[in-house]
């Protein structure tokens, strides 16, 4: 009854080292070069509202309205209901 899936990469040995010293080289190359990083801040937060929009909106279907069976879409339906 043993599960003999592999693994993904990053959850090895080899894979939770590399992250561990990824961090700790990350943490000090952050301390010596503190106000660099912080003066890069502001350019970081601009470069990560295009890029939030390009990689978040592929779930919702696009930019298109929801078309009803009848071929109208959502905004061209009457207010009262009736087709």
């Amino acid at each position: 009854m043993h599960d003999n899936s592999p693994t993904s990469w990053w959850r090895s040995r080899g894979g939770i080292a590399l992250i561990g010293f990824g961090l700790v080289a990350a943490f000090y190359v952050l301390r010596e070069h503190y106000a660099h990083a912080l003066g890069a801040l502001p350019y970081l937060l601009l470069l990560a509202c295009p890029l939030m929009h390009l990689f978040m909106h592929h779930g919702h279907g696009g930019h298109a309205g929801h078309r009803e069976p009848g071929g109208r879409t959502e905004r061209e339906q009457p207010r009262g209901g009736a087709s």
